[in-house]
């Protein structure tokens, strides 16, 4: 394999010519791999622009998939090269992410059943986790396609100028605005305030929601995304699940 591209906790991706090879770590889960190439093949089936998977396979004793490899840079690139530009790629990817929404697909995990699943997994109090799971209930039953980790770094601009969407690994069909408070607190653990406050006016005013009906969101995501990640992430997830309530 000619280079390595990214490397994560549990997984290594790799550049092979017009490939792009995903291998996992050896203690990956074989159901967690074959379930993120069956989401990926199910969107595909939707007409978004993504890269193409080709196979399922093993390398070196570990499981990886192989898609189409997109020559170009990753938009959270591209905003750390043209920081004059920033306002102008946010825009790009709210466009994007309303394309996304704009989707179903009705074989899909149902974004609820996850959350409801992640919030019975924290270490959370017997009545903190009952308060999540009644508010998530109460929450508007959407069928829309969620990506579930949209941020600036899972979108690809090919040389030609063409968006391609990346790493879909979480998706799941519900609610538009449970992925729109995913995003938003991406940035914020990514560190970039300013950025996640931007995203968030953007989000509003191009999909016409209310801005506390997605804040509403934000504890039930925060305490869903918690149960993953390192130590001073989930503390700081934690920290919103507590936050005044936006009625």
């Amino acid at each position: 394999m000619d280079r390595v591209i990214a490397v994560r906790n549990t997984k290594t991706v790799y550049r092979d010519g017009d490939k792009c090879v995903k291998v996992f770590n050896e203690d990956y889960s074989k159901a967690d791999v074959l379930n993120e190439a069956l989401n990926q093949a199910r969107i595909e089936s939707t007409g978004l622009n993504i890269p193409k998977i080709m196979e399922v396979t093993m390398v070196d004793g570990k499981w990886a998939i192989v898609s189409e490899y997109i020559k170009g840079k990753t938009l959270a690139q591209l905003m750390a090269e043209n920081p004059e530009k920033k306002d102008e790629y946010l825009e790009l990817l709210v466009k994007l992410q309303l394309e996304v929404q704009s989707r179903t697909c009705p074989l899909l995990n149902k974004l609820k059943d996850k959350m409801n699943r992640k919030i019975s997994a924290t270490g959370l109090d017997a009545t903190t986790r009952y308060d999540l799971h009644t508010r998530l209930e109460g929450m508007p039953k959407h069928n829309k396609v969620c990506h579930g980790d949209f941020n600036p770094s899972n979108i690809i601009i090919a040389e030609d100028g063409t968006p391609y969407i990346i790493d879909w690994a979480h998706v799941t069909q519900g609610n538009a605005s449970a992925d729109a408070a995913r995003t938003y607190l991406l940035f914020w653990l990514d560190g970039d305030i300013d950025g996640a406050d931007k995203y968030l006016d953007l989000f509003c005013k191009m999909s016409n929601t209310a801005k506390q009906y997605i804040q509403k969101w934000m504890p039930i995501v925060a305490a869903s995304q918690s149960v993953k990640g390192n130590e001073k992430e989930r503390e700081f997830l934690l920290s919103w699940v507590n936050v005044v309530d936006y009625e």
